[in-house]
């Protein structure tokens, strides 16, 4: 299922030097698609380290054109990237065609000269080949972002408006869903720097393999091995971290981000932040190259809660535009427990109002400007509430029954692992989310995620 949304352009993005300026100073336009306000103006303001931003955002095209499932990589239908101004930074992101990286671009007060936020926003940003010859060429001249309607040129008498019909993939907003919810679960597991991170990645395969490798902190650097280890990140088509590479002579040091001890490590993934002065630029990696996050069903136990819906109602009305979000300075405004703060903010992440961040450890606002309802974006949970609402599920001593399409399932609950005999579970042992089954035994007895999503 696809949404398509139209926006209207008022020029392409460019990069060009103020009239009758001879100090080389250059202006980046980014022509921003309006949102729910027309033409709404978010930041205005000089960055202190051109040359990287440029390489930042040069990142950022790469990964939106890129698509890891298909030969020769590169996809016509590229998206545009989002930004969102908040507070006292500017965030860029964008996946890829398949949903397996998802990159952000954080430009910190550090990197942005002067107060130049007028107001607070999110809106998708047009990166076209024209502003990408551009970037290439910026070296140590001023650089000056314009997120908003500011300083664009009208080109003929009748005036110019380009309008694009974006459409915009249901995957897009499951994969900002399922990447909150996973990297919200990270925690720091190495930093090296630049001169091993260097190292690191030249190592790297290029060829295409389904191959997972693991990444093990070894002295000042970093290791690779075939095998699983403890503390170590899953690193599957490692090929992709090669986007990073472009930025790795602006960067200082590499961070890499896995998942908590304890969790299965065959569900692992991880996110590789290289930083910059004033700049972080991160690239989260679902777990092989041919998966993607949309797909990862992590968020689905959370989404099928009780009060989840109702719940973020109220916390969206408390969200604020800062710089993160406190979960529980949230559970205090709101009274709700932190675990169901977590619920209504993954219910906010499906419209695409939150993110996480891994190098903070907290989550962030954003407001895409068009979003679909929760079941609309969840094929899995869809069904689970038809199979409820079809008396399908017959709960039993050690679980349920539950009839479906393919026949009847069993459904144990009993004991420290949820399974299920359905194809689907049988294959990925809930390493990517449960099944509709167990997502229907868990709306009917209304256990919520620590049974649904308890992983071998």
């Amino acid at each position: 299922m696809t949404a398509v949304a139209t926006y209207s352009y008022l020029g392409l993005s460019d990069l060009r030097a103020p009239a009758g300026r001879a100090d080389h100073a250059a202006r980046l336009i980014l022509q921003t698609s309006g949102g729910p306000v027309a033409n709404p103006r978010f930041f205005s303001g000089a960055v202190t380290v051109p040359a990287a931003t440029a390489a930042g955002l040069l990142v950022l095209a790469a990964v939106a054109a890129a698509d890891f499932r298909r030969i020769g990589e590169l996809r016509g239908d590229r998206l545009d990237p989002v930004v969102t101004a908040a507070q006292d930074r500017l965030r860029f992101e964008a996946f890829s065609g398949c949903t397996g990286v998802h990159a952000r671009l954080d430009l910190l007060p550090e990197a942005l000269d002067g107060d130049g936020f007028v107001r607070h926003g999110t809106t998708n940003v047009d990166i076209n080949p024209p502003l990408r010859k551009a970037l290439t060429r910026v070296r140590d001249g001023r650089l000056h972002l314009d997120v908003g309607p500011d300083d664009l040129t009208v080109t003929t008498g009748a005036g110019r408006v380009v309008e694009r019909r974006v459409p915009l993939p249901d995957s897009w907003l499951r994969g900002f869903t399922e990447a909150q919810v996973i990297t919200s679960g990270f925690d720091l597991r190495a930093e090296v720097d630049r001169a091993a991170a260097a190292a690191f990645l030249a190592r790297l395969p290029r060829a295409d393999t389904r191959e997972v490798l693991w990444v093990v902190p070894a002295g000042r650097g970093l290791r690779l091995t075939a095998r699983p280890a403890s503390g170590g990140v899953g690193l599957g088509g490692a090929r992709r971290l090669h986007l990073l590479t472009p930025f790795l002579r602006h960067a200082r040091t590499l961070r890499v981000y896995g998942p908590a001890v304890g969790v299965a490590q065959s569900s692992a993934c991880g996110a590789w932040e290289l930083s910059a002065p004033g700049l972080r630029l991160t690239l989260t990696l679902s777990p092989q190259i041919t998966r993607g996050f949309a797909a990862e069903g992590a968020a689905l136990s959370q989404l099928a809660g009780e009060t989840g819906e109702a719940d973020a109602d109220l916390v969206s009305a408390l969200l604020a535009w800062d710089t993160a979000i406190d979960v529980g300075q949230l559970a205090a405004s709101s009274g709700l427990p932190t675990d169901r703060v977590r619920a209504a903010l993954t219910v906010l992440a499906t419209a695409g109002r939150v993110g996480y961040d891994t190098a903070e450890a907290g989550y962030f606002h954003r407001a895409l400007p068009q979003g679909r309802g929760v079941e609309q974006l969840n094929p899995r949970l869809r069904r689970a509430r038809k199979l409820v609402a079809d008396g399908a599920v017959t709960l039993t001593a050690t679980g349920a029954s539950v009839t479906g399409s393919s026949g009847v399932h069993t459904v144990r609950t009993e004991g420290p692992v949820t399974a299920c005999t359905c194809t689907w579970w049988q294959e990925h042992r809930g390493d990517r989310g449960p099944c509709a089954h167990v997502l229907a035994v868990g709306l009917m007895t209304r256990t919520g995620a620590e049974k649904v999503l308890t992983h071998e």
